[in-house]
């Protein structure tokens, strides 16, 4: 993984950003483990990016990376999937929010603010619909190069939005 990180986001003044360049699968996954040395409960992490890009790549190292029990697959069936701790660190909650059309609303249903807590919370496709839940998140958007499905280089951009996020280095995702 190869790392240009920049400390803030012109967008967003209260932004932290890091990019980041994965090469393989295996890449991506390891960018999840690392990525959970950073979580803890009360975390909301969105992933925005095409199909393929390497969401739930990314979530299965995160689970691997925070313990937990069960196979991390995509939710997209199921919308929700809870993924115990194995020891003491907290549950994974992986969403996939594609077949939800609406905001907060239709996310209520899940009641992802009542897990939040004592959780960390994975939106795959959460954009525009779950940003309410806390001021304080993580938005990994993955680009891939569109319709080249030989291609495996993706490049992640990491913003931390909020106070929770703003002592975060989100550069040792890189290293």
């Amino acid at each position: 993984m190869e790392a240009p990180a920049a400390p803030r986001n012109p967008g967003d003044p209260g932004a932290v950003t890091a990019e980041i360049v994965v090469n393989s699968p295996e890449q991506m996954q390891e960018l999840g483990r690392r990525l959970a040395k950073l979580l803890r409960a009360g975390d909301l992490v969105m992933l925005t990016g095409e199909l393929g890009a390497g969401k739930t790549t990314m979530t299965r190292g995160l689970g691997e990376g925070l313990g937990v029990r069960g196979a991390v697959t995509s939710p997209t069936f199921v919308i929700a999937r809870v993924h115990p701790s194995l020891g003491e660190g907290p549950p994974l909650v992986h969403v996939d929010a594609y077949r939800l059309g609406g905001g907060l609303d239709e996310m209520e249903d899940l009641d992802l603010d009542v897990s939040l807590s004592d959780s960390v919370i994975v939106v795959e496709w959460g954009e525009g619909k779950v940003e309410e839940l806390t001021d304080d998140r993580l938005h990994l958007l993955i680009h891939r190069a569109v319709s080249d499905t030989t291609d495996e280089v993706r490049h992640v951009v990491v913003t931390g939005v909020g106070e929770r996020w703003g002592p975060v280095d989100l550069g040792v995702l890189s290293a």
